[in-house]
């Protein structure tokens, strides 16, 4: 196993701690996502829209793995450190539940996208071990042609779509930053790492205001991508 690239930091315990809070936020994300997304195939009427959402089920699912070796890493055991997010996940999941193959779509472009712009900005704050496992396992370039083709098809197909899908990714938005947000703040090490009660960098004032304003910019970039803004 790659050994830490700053020894100094991890070796601080409240460094440490939210470097494990953050990678076992991100793998539980990942694990639920792949899960979700098994179920969203189903809805699936095309075969070849069941196969590419099974295929991205199976990318998060590999993802995974890389989380929860950086957690033994740093001396946690992955079980226990996934275990407190179990809660906000299934209650963010259960009131998102896409009624259509098209909202799952959209679902995993938008809000599922949104949460990890906001973990990816933590990570930032973190060892370069830490930052680029996170990174590698939040990336998702080739999911994204698929999910925007197939969503402005549907629009083509059925214009009257486009309103309740705009509104239902507007609502996602709410829902995946509420939840990050709840995740952030449950958890005294990562709220400490964003505001500077805690070991390491951190962000003052400005710096968080800076760090929604880009999250914000990407969430417009998406629902561009998809036809569902103006």
């Amino acid at each position: 196993m790659a050994e830490p690239s700053n020894p100094d930091a991890t070796a601080d315990p409240v460094y440490r701690a939210a470097a494990i809070d953050l990678l076992a936020v991100v793998a539980y994300g990942e694990l639920s996502a792949f899960e979700r997304l098994v179920h969203d195939a189903r809805m699936a009427t095309r075969l070849a829209d069941r196969i590419a959402l099974e295929r991205m089920a199976a990318d998060q699912f590999a993802a995974v793995e890389p989380l929860l070796e950086r957690i033994t890493e740093l001396g946690a055991d992955p079980l226990e450190a996934l275990a407190p997010f179990e809660g906000a996940f299934d209650t963010f999941h259960s009131a998102t539940a896409p009624s259509t193959f098209v909202e799952g779509l959209v679902k995993a472009f938008v809000g599922d996208a949104l949460a990890a712009d906001f973990y990816r900005e933590i990570a930032a704050l973190l060892d370069e071990d830490t930052r680029r496992i996170v990174g590698q396992s939040l990336d998702r370039h080739g999911q994204t042609d698929f999910i925007i083709g197939r969503v402005r098809e549907a629009i083509t197909d059925d214009p009257k779509i486009l309103g309740p899908l705009a509104l239902w990714a507007r609502r996602l938005m709410g829902e995946a930053l509420a939840q990050a947000q709840h995740v952030a703040v449950d958890r005294d090490a990562l709220m400490g790492l964003l505001t500077n009660s805690g070991a390491g960098p951190s962000l003052d004032l400005a710096a968080l205001g800076g760090m929604f304003a880009r999250i914000t910019e990407l969430h417009k970039a998406r629902m561009a991508a998809l036809g569902l803004e103006p």
